[in-house]
């Protein structure tokens, strides 16, 4: 195996690449190489085409048999059925079409991360080529906000620093050094030589050896994963499959038994015999397949996606609604997903004292707390000091914004390099422009009653030593007003101490003791310990002897000049910084682990710092502790399942080992939501169960990748997520139970009208009238039913729940034979005591069939109507689920009984359908007929469990 980049010196680099760090690669060669290594671009998958998706539609099981009844009923002239069924079938295709076409567009997005154009030197200029362009050998240019176009290793780096976040997940920029040189498994987080495709510089200036290019840079690789993740189907897509087969299989055995039994009993087969048996088979699969059940499931998951839009949840794929309810596992990137993706001050120790600061982000509010009681910084004179120090040897920028409004995000590509504070609704949003470092110093010091703009026109900067990484500080001259200056110096605490001689203690310049020091490391290792970043704040006043100032220094080199001012410092205290929890996220991690749910922390952060932020947030206790992706590597398999089983934190991982935990935890039969924000996060998103992107500070890469997006950015929003896709379960058990029952009482009832020889009780076109339109409407307004009091205080489901678990199956059965005995009951009143047509079999007599027909057809659908509402819970009574939490089912079951009179009464729509005008007599036994399965079920729990309240504790014995 070759020594990787990182591992070489940059000469070695050079050699290996063949390329003069000098002059470059002439033009020539880079020709020559484009031929060889191709163009800097990453691949694709062949797109599926559109008419593929449209075809797929037309393949599921249930899809199948309806198109099969449909080609039957119109070979048998039965137009009006075919057509509708037809029309059913379509619009569900069209439905499932639209959602699936605007997937699938990752490495699309991902294709946006490259930048368009790249600053070379060839032939020994400086040239400007497109980034499509580039070869391996290439010696590359980058400035401050320039995006990296493809992996390299760095020959120079004065000041360097790249935002990394997007690739890696750590929220600071990088310090690179083109002189470090790493071991071989160093982290990619950790390599500080290196420049990676889709980074941003955000300070200083580098040149570099291009080392990869297109698919084989680290984005690359990425794209690869991308495309080796495959799609699975959801846990209801796989319970409807279930369902269709299970449907089919006892459709056609119905069938086969009622034309088999047809066939036995008639001596003559005759044309008509064969027609009436196989209209009778033809009602039969009309009666047995909920046709409208399809469609019904894809409009209550679009409803409940509508819901969760409310929610700032942006449901992409409609399946996945449900797959939420039974999710086991959250698996959560830390930065800008768990935490804020901003840098802020939340400790100091200034003067020998030690304060908390308060806040939330970027926001330049809060309090300094001293043991535990608020005080005035600028009463604090030490305190003061330090803040106005800290402030004014930073170039960030606090910057105010308009009101937040609430939406989609703005889908940038490189979202993640986007850092603001984003609140709700109408309050300021709060960014900051520049490092996100020194945006905390900036963000403390106006907390503190120092406004930026009022340190700058007081203190006027007159000189800046840039950061170098080698050197780690930075220093600045100020002038104030009356002609004195200031020298304010921050960087690594050691290297500020080993420069400093005195310190500021109440007020007063003190020397600084061997005490002092030791105090002043063991508060650095303390805050070090909390996974806090630290900085060091030092000052002295200046004076400059006659002829020389601050203008003379600027003549001189960066060493030159440090030399000079940075010695004799009065060390004014450390400063603790972290990219704080979102304040939410506490209750929302408490809240999913009282649903049974476990939230695990995968980030490319460091150990300490993920730790930190977990016990803060009790995903783990004190004891907890981080598994790193080095320690990944090294695990065999059965260790890897054993670790991710166990451990809640994984720190300093690649995308690759993302993956690995993913695809582990499903080995271990949990479903899995993983959410991300960056590049990074992408493969292990759509590996997932249920992939969530964040919406504003999201990659579009991962957004394409995943299956729901957070508009706010909120991990709180995936708790309100769980609990709607719960709930949408729940209402998918609701309409299929009672879709169920109604066909199992159609189909029972033509059954046993077959076997008793008697005519059709429904015709096939009254039969899709019950189940499309007086059954459709119901069915849907079950699917927004709002989710049950209890339903986060539940376990999550077995993911290989059956359909008809829980007893479903039994209730089903159980009213659908009622509601089937009722409706055959009415057929049989109405044929037997209404009077025929003088000389005509009433087997034949429209007179006696239509009336009889009609009274079954409106007990059937009367006696669905009053099921509905016994649908509504599996836990509680008819009577204990108020009518006012779901107004749209009354007007559903309204909408119903109108469609039924008018079917009933309006020519037109009698002529259509058979039916004939009730009496008074006929509608009080159709009323009758339709509640008895109501009262029945409503005596059996009055004997069983004594009074209604009591059935809350039953919940399983509801039939």
């Amino acid at each position: 195996m070759s020594t990787p980049w990182h591992q070489k010196g940059a000469a070695e680099v050079a050699a290996a690449l063949r390329t003069d760090l000098t002059a470059g690669l002439t033009e020539a060669e880079c020709r020559r190489r484009l031929e060889e290594y191709g163009p800097n671009q990453l691949e694709g998958a062949p797109r599926v085409p559109w008419w593929r998706i449209l075809l797929a539609q037309f393949q599921d099981f249930m899809v199948v048999v309806l198109l099969m009844a449909t080609a039957i009923s119109y070979g048998m002239g039965e137009t009006a059925d075919a057509i509708t069924i037809v029309v059913i079938v379509v619009l569900n295709a069209v439905l499932g079409f639209v959602q699936e076409y605007r997937a699938e567009r990752s490495l699309e997005a991902l294709k946006e991360l490259a930048a368009p154009t790249a600053r070379v030197i060839r032939d020994g200029r400086e040239v400007t080529v497109s980034a499509r362009d580039l070869v391996p050998g290439d010696l590359l240019l980058v400035d401050p906000g320039d995006r990296i176009p493809a992996d390299a290793r760095l020959v120079e780096a004065p000041g360097l620093e790249v935002e990394e976040s997007a690739l890696t997940g750590e929220s600071l920029p990088v310090r690179k050094s083109a002189s470090w040189v790493g071991d071989p498994d160093v982290p990619l987080g950790d390599r500080r030589n290196m420049l990676y495709m889709g980074t941003t510089v955000t300070r200083g200036r580098g040149r570099a050896l291009v080392v990869a290019t297109g698919m084989q840079t680290e984005m690359g690789r990425i794209a690869h994963l991308i495309q080796e993740v495959g799609e699975e189907e959801t846990p209801l897509q796989r319970r409807l499959a279930q369902l269709g087969r299970w449907l089919v299989a006892g459709c056609l055995i119905v069938c086969a038994i009622v034309v088999a039994a047809g066939l036995l009993r008639e001596e003559r087969l005759t044309g008509p015999v064969i027609s009436q048996l196989f209209m009778a088979g033809v009602s039969l699969a009309v009666a047995a397949i909920p046709e409208g059940l399809p469609a019904i499931v894809t409009v209550s998951l679009a409803l409940g996606v509508q819901r969760m839009i409310r929610r700032n949840a942006i449901v992409r794929r409609l399946q996945s609604v449900e797959t939420l309810g039974c999710a086991t596992v959250i698996c959560s990137d830390k930065t800008g997903t768990l935490t804020k993706n901003e840098m802020m001050v939340r400790a100091a120790w200034v003067g020998g004292r030690s304060y908390t600061v308060t806040g939330d982000g970027y926001r330049p509010s809060g309090e300094f707390l001293r043991e535990g009681r608020p005080v005035s910084p600028q009463q604090e004179p030490d305190l003061a000091q330090a803040l106005k120090s800290a402030a004014l040897c930073s170039n960030a920028k606090l910057v105010q914004a308009q009101p937040a409004r609430r939406g989609r995000g703005d889908g940038a590509a490189g979202g993640r390099s986007g850092r603001s504070h984003r609140p709700g609704m109408g309050q300021v949003v709060f960014s900051v422009q520049g490092d996100p470092t020194e945006g905390a110093l900036v963000v403390a010091a106006q907390k503190g009653g120092y406004r930026p703009a009022v340190l700058q026109d007081r203190y006027r900067r007159v000189l800046e030593v840039p950061f170098e990484s080698e050197r780690r500080r930075m220093s600045v001259i100020t002038e104030d007003g009356d002609g004195g200056y200031l020298l304010h110096v921050k960087g690594a605490p050691d290297v500020i101490l080993e420069l400093s001689t005195h310190m500021l203690r109440d007020g007063r310049i003190v020397p600084l003791t061997d005490q002092d020091r030791q105090a002043i490391l063991d508060e650095n290792l303390r805050m070090a310990d909390q996974a806090l970043r630290v900085l060091a704040v030092a000052y002295r006043p200046l004076s400059f002897p006659a002829g020389e100032g601050p203008d003379q220094l600027a003549e001189l080199s960066t060493d030159e000049a440090a030399a000079r001012l940075e010695r004799n410092l009065v060390f004014l205290g450390l400063l603790g910084m972290i990219d704080p929890p979102r304040p939410e996220v506490k209750q929302a991690v408490a809240a999913a682990r009282r649903a049974g749910i476990r939230t695990v922390m995968i980030t490319g952060d460091h150990p300490a710092t993920a730790l930190a932020v977990a016990r803060e947030l009790g995903i783990v206790g004190a004891e907890g502790r981080a598994v790193t992706g080095r320690e990944l590597d090294q695990l065999s398999h059965s260790e890897l399942i054993a670790a991710v089983e166990e451990c809640q934190v994984f720190a300093r991982v690649s995308p690759q080992h993302k993956l690995q935990i993913v695809r582990a935890l499903k080995e271990l039969g949990e479903v899995v939501a993983m959410t991300g924000d960056g590049v990074n996060d992408a493969p292990a998103v759509k590996e997932a169960d249920i992939g969530i992107a964040m919406g504003r500070t999201g990659t579009d890469v991962t957004k394409e990748a995943s299956a729901m997006i957070l508009a706010d950015d909120n991990y709180a929003t995936i708790v309100a997520a769980v609990e709607e896709g719960r709930g949408i379960y729940d209402n998918i058990r609701k309409f299929i139970r009672y879709l169920l029952s109604c066909n199992t009482g159609e189909v029972l009832t033509m059954f046993l009208a077959a076997v008793m020889r008697l005519p059709l009780p429904l015709l096939p076109i009254q039969i899709l009238f019950v189940n499309l339109v007086t059954d459709g409407l119901p069915a849907i307004a079950l699917g927004i039913d709002p989710p049950e009091p209890d339903v986060m205080r539940r376990p999550p489901r077995r993911p290989d729940e059956g359909v008809f678990a829980r007893r479903l199956g039994i209730k089903i059965l159980g009213r659908g034979t009622l509601i089937g005995l009722g409706t055959l009951t009415a057929f049989l009143i109405a044929f037997f005591t209404l009077p025929g047509t003088p000389g005509v079999a009433p087997l034949d007599d429209p007179a006696v069939l239509n009336p009889a027909r009609t009274m079954a057809l409106a007990t059937l659908v009367c006696a669905q109507l009053i099921h509905v509402f016994d649908c509504r819970s599996e836990r509680r009574a008819i009577w204990e689920t108020p009518l006012s939490s779901n107004p749209w089912l009354v007007a559903a079951v309204a909408s119903s009984v109108t469609a039924l009179l008018l079917a009933i009464y309006w020519p037109p729509l009698a002529a259509i359908f058979e039916t004939a005008p009730l009496q008074a007599w006929q509608w009080l036994v159709v009323l009758l007929l339709a509640s008895a399965g109501e009262l029945l079920v409503a005596i059996r729990r009055l004997i069983l469990f004594g009074r209604p309240v009591r059935l809350r504790a039953h919940v399983e014995e509801e039939a």
